[in-house]
């Protein structure tokens, strides 16, 4: 076993205290308003969300950050957490990353795992407190991409069986299904050059727009 698998597992797991499981980015009102009916919209939904939204945005981005964390870069870490915050295309999308940001925040620092020497950006995004707790940890790149990318997933799911006709036997065929697409959206990522960034999901953006005036809701996104 590597010794980071562990840290690994911590990070990513539904039972972190940072309340991820209350946001569902859009997925309860695709599927209120009857866009997602179905076990296969649902795959296709979660899988062109993953390749050209986590892989264009949230995945190069923690990569730099881990990047700019361990080269104590801090401009670098201002920068590109400012550039994430811009591309959360609604006020939702905004608030959810920046209230996991600081939960995040706050719990890191109660463990310690926080320098005290080492600045964050003033409005500190999720996905850069994961960053800063990967490099942490000694996670590497690939594996922590990874591990972001099944935790995004593992919590849309458990939206969908709330909000979805979806039984858990179905759910786990469709994390099954999906785990070749987390591989190759986090190798697209890797690869990928700066001014290749960028999320394109109108779709995805319309749907977390109307999800903030959607009469009934269980989740804050």
């Amino acid at each position: 076993m590597t010794p980071a698998l562990l840290p690994l597992l911590q990070l990513v797991s539904p039972a972190l205290p940072i309340g991820a499981f209350a946001y569902s980015q859009g997925l309860e009102y695709a599927i209120d308003g009857g866009w997602l009916t179905q076990e296969g919209e649902l795959e296709a939904w979660l899988s062109g969300v993953m390749e050209s939204g986590l892989g264009q945005v949230d995945l190069p981005l923690i990569l730099r950050q881990m990047r700019a964390w361990r080269a104590v870069d801090d401009g670098a870490l201002d920068h590109w957490n400012q550039w994430l915050l811009a591309n959360r295309e609604t006020r939702e999308l905004l608030q959810e990353e920046l209230q996991l940001g600081g939960t995040l925040s706050r719990l890191l620092a109660s463990l310690e795992l926080l320098p005290a020497e080492r600045p964050l950006p003033p409005e500190p995004a999720y996905c850069t407190l994961f960053a800063i707790a990967a490099c942490h940890h000694g996670i590497e790149e690939s594996d922590a991409l990874q591990g972001f990318c099944w935790s995004w997933l593992e919590n849309q799911v458990t939206v969908a069986c709330k909000t979805l006709p979806l039984g858990q036997t179905a759910a786990q065929r469709l994390l099954q299904r999906l785990m070749p697409v987390i591989v190759r959206t986090c190798d697209t990522a890797l690869a990928l050059e700066d001014e290749a960034m960028g999320g394109t999901l109108p779709g995805f953006a319309i749907a977390s727009g109307c999800h903030e005036t959607q009469y009934s809701r269980l989740f804050r996104s």
